[in-house]
């Protein structure tokens, strides 16, 4: 049975070896995603709670991390990364992942979530060209792949670029 729950320092070497699998074989990757969290665990844009493991039969076979960004004055969320093992892959323990953390970022109260990703496998969850909301990212990129989701209703309206915590080095 598929359990999604926080990580926890424990998991740390685990996750870390998770992440490096499963960017190898990624489309778009810098092979350094796996050093990527072990940096932002350590800066002020990490949120435990947003930090999350799919595990199965005492295995994490999965991750997803959520970071603080900032646009304008408003505290928002990034995520990245999602790392599935490979063998794993395309049996929806992603979907598992973003929704579980869509539901606890609601609860603690973000408004917004971006994503530099797929334009065929974001959009099902109801990611949209950031540009569209106003959010605009700090980099070259095509539109279709600077997405974001607002996560819960409000009426104020974010413009601004995406400013992203200096462990991601953008």
């Amino acid at each position: 049975m598929l359990e999604i729950r926080q990580e926890n320092k424990n998991d740390y070497e685990e996750v870390y070896n998770v992440i490096k699998i499963a960017f190898q074989t990624a489309e778009h990757s810098d092979g350094n995603e796996q050093d990527l969290v072990v940096a932002l665990r350590e800066s002020n844009s990490f949120i435990p709670e947003l930090s999350l493991v799919a595990v199965q039969d005492n295995k994490i076979i999965g991750y997803i991390l959520f970071t603080k960004i900032e646009i304008e004055e408003y505290e928002e969320l990034a995520l990245a990364p999602l790392g599935i093992l490979p063998e794993y892959q395309r049996q929806g323990i992603g979907t598992k992942l973003i929704e579980e953390g869509h539901k606890i970022a609601k609860k603690l109260g973000y408004h917004y979530s971006i994503v530099l990703g797929s334009d065929k496998y974001y959009p099902k969850f109801g990611y949209i060209p950031a540009s569209q909301y106003g959010i605009i990212a700090p980099f070259e990129v095509p539109n279709e792949n600077f997405m974001a989701i607002k996560l819960n209703d409000t009426n104020k309206k974010i413009i601004g670029v995406v400013k992203y915590a200096e462990e991601f080095e953008i």
